[in-house]
């Protein structure tokens, strides 16, 4: 596995010898005027680095908006908190243009929790009028088929977020597909790669098995393999991050990675700007 300290390491050494050895090969050190390399364009990644809602769940949009200026990341998920599902034409209007305004596109809505048809009817309603095509779902297990109609007359992608040892429904990738396999392709995993390591699975290899049904990501980094596992900065759990994204790149994932933080979530600023910025630190060093 690789860990915060031997990336670093492991990287700080790769962008040594990549200094020093044209210099060696070009004998600089005789006093040759070196060969200058070509330097190559780095291809650009099909996935997102975004934002769920929930890691402002005790902020305004926007204060929320703020935060994601600070960090510069300019995807959202929203929740209902910040656009209530009543919200009037008008409001999702004026939301839309703060999201604008500070130059972030909102590409989904949810976790919905949905225990019930017309729960389900709400929700998709909901997705429609606020103009995505994306929606992070819970529904109950036996109101799957009715999901599996409402997917079929929408037309849109619904991914069922997962929880982890602390919910009995959807704990892990594995069970939302046990229970999709059968229905429309559309039907898939949010893969909260935090809750499916805490479950005992490796997101890596998750993501490898179901990725053509894994139609949003919930990044973080958890302190255990277990339900004692907590939320901590990415970078300081156990969880392999690099192995993660040169994932993500092998399956061609176009979808997003949504920083979920669920720690000091009333002062979050410090943990996401930490996490956000090992993130990019990570896509960059392994391109």
């Amino acid at each position: 596995m690789t860990t915060r300290r031997n990336f670093i390491q492991k990287t700080g050494v790769g962008l040594l010898a990549a200094t020093v050895a044209p210099a060696v090969l070009n004998n600089n050190l005789y006093g040759k005027e070196p060969v200058k390399p070509v330097k190559k364009s780095k291809p650009e990644d099909l996935f997102k680095v975004s934002m769920a809602g929930y890691s402002f769940v005790n902020f305004n949009i926007d204060d929320s908006l703020k935060m994601m200026e600070r960090i510069d990341v300019h995807y959202l998920c929203i929740k209902d908190f910040h656009l209530p599902f009543n919200s009037t034409d008008e409001q999702i209007a004026a939301f839309h243009a703060k999201l604008k305004a500070k130059n972030v596109v909102g590409y989904g809505v949810g976790p919905i929790y949905m225990k019930s048809e017309e729960e389900i009817d709400r929700g998709f309603e909901y997705a429609k009028r606020v103009g995505v095509k994306l929606i992070v779902g819970v529904p109950n297990y036996e109101l799957l088929p009715y999901v599996d109609k409402k997917v079929k007359e929408y037309d849109y992608k619904y991914a069922i977020h997962i929880h982890g040892p602390d919910i009995k429904t959807y704990p892990n990738a594995k069970d939302v597909i046990d229970h999709v396999k059968d229905l429309d392709p559309r039907i898939g995993v949010c893969l909260d790669v935090g809750h499916d390591t805490r479950d005992g699975f490796n997101p890596s290899e998750d993501l490898k098995k179901y990725h053509q049904r894994v139609f949003d990501i919930h990044i973080k980094d958890v302190t255990a393999a277990g339900k004692e596992g907590k939320t901590c900065e990415m970078g300081r759990g156990i969880i392999d991050i690099p192995a993660f994204v040169k994932m993500l790149r092998k399956v061609k994932y176009s979808g997003a990675c949504s920083l979920e933080f669920e720690k000091d979530m009333s002062d979050p600023l410090a943990g996401l700007a930490e996490s956000i910025g090992y993130f990019k630190g990570v896509i960059e060093s392994t391109k």
